[in-house]
């Protein structure tokens, strides 16, 4: 992580879970990490959780990815104000429970605007930035174990899944997508997805509980793990399960 040393890394859905854990880990590495989030109080939280050394290497600023207006607004104050991203984790994301044949349909469109065309609002912002200064910089999306696999639930139970597992799957063909893109602009930006299993956040549904589940924080170590590879070496796909999982 010593070449990232100031950098500056954008982590959308920072206030919570996956992204707050992400935040505090790139802190850590001595990175200036720029936190989007709605929940701004939530964000400041987080903040003055920190030990006060890290706290001024947070830059705070409130963003919903599934606007584009709101995302061009903040990667404009990121480039006025700190130069340009270096690092883009694409984190945020929503999961409504409910039926795809059934739930509100507002649901469903809020889910796939912020699951996916927030990844690409901000992909697109922080690959200008990163071509414009001609920096190798990379990108993360987290994904899900469902990118990969629709587990099938028991006969008599009402599958909840619905859209998120679509926009999941549409992640997956994201990275590829954005990899040959990266290639043909001759640029050595790198793009990874990590697809964790189930994770011990505020996602998952209450009857998984009790199931195997990953930490926040054991999901922001396979993002530093990413980012310290070798200039040469792209990890293109990660998928991390807790162990036992049965999915």
């Amino acid at each position: 992580m010593e070449r990232w040393k100031n950098s500056c890394a954008v982590v959308t859905g920072a206030s919570a879970g996956i992204g707050a854990a992400i935040t505090k880990e790139l802190l850590k590495a001595d990175l200036q990490v720029i936190g989007l989030a709605r929940r701004v109080d939530r964000m400041e939280q987080l903040r003055s959780s920190l030990p006060s050394s890290l706290q001024s290497r947070l830059h705070v600023i409130k963003c919903d990815v599934a606007d584009i207006e709101s995302v061009n607004e903040a990667f404009d104050w990121i480039e006025e104000h700190l130069g340009g991203v270096d690092i883009l984790i694409n984190n945020a994301g929503v999961h409504v429970k409910g039926q795809l044949l059934t739930m509100n349909i507002n649901d469903v469109e809020k889910t796939l605007q912020t699951n996916v065309m927030g990844m690409v609002y901000c992909a697109r912002r922080a690959f200008n930035s990163m071509k414009t200064r001609n920096v190798n910089g990379h990108l993360i999306l987290v994904n899900s174990i469902v990118g990969h696999n629709i587990f099938n639930m028991e006969p008599g139970t009402m599958p909840f899944i619905n859209i998120y597992a679509m926009s999941k799957q549409a992640t997956v063909a994201m990275t590829e997508v954005l990899r040959q893109e990266f290639r043909e602009y001759q640029t050595n930006i790198k793009v990874t997805s990590i697809s964790p299993g189930l994770v011990n956040t505020d996602l998952p549904p209450e009857e998984y509980k009790t199931l195997p589940r990953l930490q926040s924080e054991d999901v922001a170590m396979a993002v530093l793990y990413c980012l310290s590879t070798p200039p040469h070496v792209q990890v293109h796909e990660l998928i991390i399960k807790p162990v036992g999982e049965a999915f």
